[in-house]
Parts: structure tokens; sequence; C-alpha cells
């Protein structure tokens, strides 16, 4: 690895984790531990700052906001923390992926068809068209994946790849290619 790819903040290690703000924390955390095997680390909460301004300061939040969370550990290696908000400004619609600000969670499986089954049973979950493929000759050739919406329409992927190598020779470095295992 050469110094262009070192962080230049001092002693960072990792990405500790990833965050989202959600309409129902509970439900949420529901969908994760029933489904995609979410292990629950910690709720906190309610937070809020009614005497100052401490929200907007600290978050960059309206200042009457009040947030609850939770921490949920993925796998081996990814946390994601969920955020309920009660906001006078809030919005409370989910940016699609075309908008600055859109996301998605994707989970990679070996199977695809079976995820695309599962998935599609699950109640309110908004299937998109798939599974898809891709270019043979692109650099992901043999990725195959769809996108579904959570019942609260967060947007999350299933990825799949039936060779199972197209993090092996990708031009440049993959990085973090999926774990052997779940646990």
């Amino acid at each position: 690895m050469t110094d262009a790819h070192q962080p230049k903040v001092p002693t960072m290690r990792a990405v500790d984790h990833v965050a989202y703000t959600v309409p129902d924390l509970d439900e949420a955390i529901a969908f994760f531990v029933d489904h995609f095997g979410a292990e629950l680390i910690f709720k906190d909460g309610p937070f809020a700052d009614t005497e100052s301004d401490g929200m907007r300061r600290r978050l960059g939040v309206d200042p009457g906001a009040r947030c609850t969370l939770a921490m949920l550990r993925l796998g081996q290696h990814h946390n994601i923390e969920l955020f309920e908000y009660d906001a006078p400004d809030q919005v409370r619609v989910p940016p699609p992926n075309s908008d600055v600000g859109g996301h998605h969670l994707a989970f990679y499986v070996d199977d695809i068809d079976a995820g695309y089954d599962y998935v599609k049973a699950i109640p309110g979950v908004v299937v998109q068209e798939g599974p898809n493929g891709v270019d043979p000759a692109a650099p992901v050739a043999g990725q195959r994946w769809f996108y579904f919406r959570s019942p609260w329409g967060m947007q999350l992927e299933l990825t799949s790849c039936a060779e199972g190598g197209f993090y092996d020779g990708l031009p440049g470095a993959r990085v973090a290619p999926p774990s052997e295992t779940w646990r």
C-alpha cells in the first residue's frame, strides 16, 4: 500500500460505523435483527438540549430536536448506528439514490436467487426489478444484484458473484471482500 492510501488523520485505524436515520427505531432494530442477523449492542436516549442550541452545535440539527439511538453489529466487521429523531424541521421522506445524501446499504450473499425470494417475502418490503446482471466486459463481470426498500423506505441491496472471485483481479485494489462466514 502506498502512502497515498494511508489516512492523514493521526492514529486512524478503521471505519467504526455508518449511521442512518429511521422513523421508528424499534421497527428498524427488529428488521435488521430478524432478517439480517444484526446484534443489538446498545440503545440510548432520548437526547435533547432544550436549554441551549447544543443539538445544533454538536449534531448539526434543529436546536429543538430530540433523538434516540441504537448501535447494531452486522457480521464480523460492520456496525450501523440507527437514529430516531423528532425535530421541528424534519423531512420524513428518504432521499432517492439520485439525490445528494442518497444512500443504500448492500449485503453480500452467496445465492442471489435465494436472497431475492427471501427478501420478496418480508412484509412491507418493496423489491425493485432483479436480480440484475452486469455487462460481461465490466470490471465486476459475474456480479448479480437487486435493490429493495425497507418497510420505512430505506434503500438496501443484495449483491452476489456466482464465480465468487470478482474481488480478485479488479483494476486497482478492492477493499473488504466478503468474509467467509457471517460471524
